[in-house]
C-alpha cells in the first residue's frame, strides 16, 4: 500500500497543520478549475452570522480572505476547494463559484476610483478574549452569543489573569456586560436582597482580597489599566451596554472614591465629579456621575430615557457611509445589508452626543433623539469600539430573561455590526507586536 503523501515530507503535522496541508493540496488539485468562491453578504445571503464563521475558519487553516468593502453587503472572497465549500454547505452558508475571468472582473470594478469599494485582505485568524466571570450570572452577553452561534473560537479571561498579564496572548478583547467603578452595576435598588446579587458582590470581594486590593472598585479599576495598556500595545477592544462608560468612568476615576457605603464600606469623595480626568477615558468627556446608589445610571452619559420615550417600532440608528478607500477602517466596521437599523434598549443604551470625545470616531447615531450608538477610536497603536445596548434582537432584554436563539436571527445587521469587529484585526496582525 502507497504510504499517505504526508510520509514522505519526513516531519509529523499536527491535526491542524495536516488540514491546512490537506486544502492546500485541493486547491492546487480540484481547484485549479474554480478559481475563487464569493460569500455574497447582501440580502441574498441565508446566514449573514455562520459567513463570518467561514471566513476566520478559513483564516485558521492559514489561507487568506478578502473582505470586498460595500460590494453586495462587504462580501468574502475566498480559495476554491472541495473541503471548503463542503464547510459552507454544512454550516448553511451560501457561496458561488467563481472563474478567473470573473474574479479579475470584479476586482477590476472595485478599483475603479469612481466606485466607493475596497479590497482588503485578511491574512491571520485573530486571538479572542472574552472578560467574564466565571459564575452564572441572571444575563447573557450577545457577543458570546454571537461568537458561538458562528463557531468563532474564543477563551474565557476575568480579573486574575488580566493583572497576571494574560491579555498579552490575545488580540481581540471583549469586555462582558460588566461594572469596572465597583458598584455592582448600581443593580443595588432592585436586587440588592436577591441571591445572586448578594454571592456576586461575596465572589468580587474574596478576588479583590486574593489580588491584594482592600476593595472592589480598585480592582476593577487596576484591571481596566491593564485593558488600557493592552490597547496602546496595539490591542482591539470591543465593549458594549454598561462596559462602554463605566470602563471609562473608571479610567477617569483612578484616583477618586466614586463608591457609597452600601458599595464599599465608606463614603465617596465629596469632590469625586471635580476631581475626574476626561483625559484618561477614551470617548467621554465633560459628563457628570449619578451619585446616587438608589439610581440605575452611572452618569449622565447614557441616553435611555430618551430612547425609553420612542416607541419600539420608531427606534433605529442609522450607519455612516464612509469613504472604503480613505476610510478603510470605519469602513469595514459598518459593513452591512442594512443602513437602518432597528435599536435596542440596555443599561447604556446610546451615548449622548455631546458627551462623545471629537477625536472618537461615530459610526452609527440616532439623528432624531441626538445620540449615538456606535463609536470608534485608536489608542496608541491600538483601537477600540463602543455599541451601545444589550442585545440587538431584544428590544428590552430584562434581568433573568432567556437569551436569544440567532437561529431565529441570522440575518441579523445588528449582530453583523459585532463580528465586523471580530474580523477587523486579521488585516493588520503582522503589524502587531510579538
Amino acid at each position: 500500500m502507497r504510504a499517505p503523501v504526508w510520509k514522505y515530507l519526513g516531519v509529523m503535522l499536527k491535526p491542524r497543520c495536516l488540514v491546512s496541508l490537506l486544502l492546500m493540496l485541493s486547491l492546487f488539485t480540484g481547484g485549479l478549475q474554480a478559481s475563487r468562491l464569493l460569500i455574497p453578504m447582501d440580502d441574498g445571503q441565508a446566514n449573514h452570522l455562520k459567513a463570518y464563521g467561514i471566513a476566520y475558519w478559513v483564516l485558521e487553516q492559514g489561507l487568506e480572505v478578502e473582505w470586498l468593502l460595500n460590494y453586495r453587503g462587504g462580501s468574502f472572497l475566498i480559495p476554491s476547494a472541495p473541503s471548503i465549500s463542503g464547510e459552507c454547505t454544512i454550516r448553511g452558508v451560501d457561496f458561488e463559484p467563481m472563474a478567473d475571468v470573473q474574479v479579475q472582473r470584479m476586482l477590476q470594478g472595485i478599483a475603479d476610483p469612481e466606485v466607493n469599494q475596497q479590497r482588503v485582505k485578511l491574512e491571520v485568524a485573530p486571538r479572542v478574549a472574552v472578560y467574564s466571570p466565571k459564575s452564572k450570572l441572571p444575563w447573557d452577553d450577545a457577543v458570546t452569543l454571537v461568537l458561538t452561534y458562528a463557531e468563532i473560537p474564543y477563551d474565557i479571561v476575568y480579573d486574575a489573569e488580566v493583572m497576571e498579564g494574560k491579555l498579552i496572548d490575545y488580540d481581540w478583547l471583549h469586555l462582558h456586560h460588566e461594572d469596572f467603578t465597583g458598584q455592582y452595576g448600581k443593580f443595588y435598588r432592585s436586587y440588592r436582597n436577591a441571591a445572586w446579587y448578594q454571592e456576586e458582590q461575596a465572589k468580587q470581594e474574596a478576588s479583590a482580597a486574593s489580588l491584594g486590593f482592600s476593595k472592589v472598585s480598585e480592582m476593577k479599576r487596576a484591571v481596566a489599566l491593564e485593558m488600557r495598556n493592552f490597547v496602546l500595545g496595539g490591542g482591539f477592544l470591543f465593549t458594549m451596554c454598561s462596559g462602554t462608560d463605566s470602563f471609562d468612568i473608571a479610567l477617569s476615576a483612578q484616583e477618586t472614591d466614586i463608591c457609597e457605603p452600601m458599595f464599599d464600606g465608606d463614603a465617596s469623595d465629596p469632590l469625586a465629579q471635580q476631581k475626574l480626568d476626561f483625559e484618561q477615558g477614551f470617548a467621554f468627556w465633560n459628563y457628570r456621575l449619578v451619585r446616587d446608589p438608589m439610581v440605575y445610571e452611572f452618569s449622565d452619559i447614557d441616553a435611555t430615557e430618551e430612547h425609553g420615550k420612542l416607541k419600539e417600532i420608531k427606534d433605529f440608528f442609522t450607519l455612516f457611509d464612509f469613504s472604503a478607500k480613505w476610510d478603510v477602517i470605519p469602513t469595514m466596521l459598518t459593513q452591512s445589508h442594512e443602513q437602518v437599523i432597528h435599536g435596542f434598549m440596555g443599561q447604556t443604551t446610546a451615548f449622548r452626543k455631546k458627551f462623545v470625545r471629537p477625536d472618537a470616531t461615530i459610526l452609527g447615531e440616532s439623528r432624531g433623539v441626538g445620540s449615538v450608538k456606535y463609536l470608534h477610536g485608536t489608542l496608541g497603536e491600538g483601537q477600540w469600539s463602543y455599541y451601545g445596548g444589550h442585545d440587538p434582537e431584544d428590544y428590552r432584554h430584562l434581568v433573568n430573561d432567556p437569551p436569544t436563539d440567532l437561529n431565529l436571527h441570522p440575518n441579523s445587521p445588528g449582530y453583523r455590526l459585532i463580528l465586523n469587529n471580530i474580523l477587523f484585526p486579521a488585516s493588520r496582525e503582522k503589524k502587531r507586536k510579538t
